[in-house]
């Protein structure tokens, strides 16, 4: 089994940056990726970006060149920076576990609690 702890969410100003912190313990042999996940408010979860084990990167396009993803591999810990946030980036944001097909992330259904993200204007 994984589990999935999620920290750093808050309330931050437009313009202002976050980072995201996901510790991952237990192990399971398909897993081979991570991933940061949100849900706003009445909108479907969506992914915001991913990484591999090799250091594989995909990002949403609303996210592209203000948030950065990042793994210690050593701490088994899961980063996401976030820059110059906006309000629509408000949202609960959860980790995941999953792997990569074909350059394309896809969840094996491991879960964090979520960590909410608040973006003042």
């Amino acid at each position: 089994q994984v589990q999935l702890v999620e920290s750093g969410g808050g309330l931050v100003q437009t313009g202002g940056s976050l980072r995201l912190s996901c510790a991952r313990s237990g192990s399971a042999f398909s897993i081979n990726a991570m991933g940061w996940y949100r849900q706003a408010p009445g909108k479907q979860r969506e992914l915001v970006a991913a990484i591999g084990s090799g250091g594989r990167t995909n990002y949403a396009d609303s996210v592209k060149g203000r948030f950065t993803i990042s793994r210690d591999n050593t701490n088994n810990t899961v980063y996401l920076q976030m820059n110059s946030l906006k309000p629509e980036d408000t949202a609960v944001y959860y980790c995941n576990a999953g792997y990569y097909s074909s350059n394309l992330y896809y969840s094996r259904g491991y879960w964090g609690q979520g960590t909410q993200v608040t973006v003042s204007s």
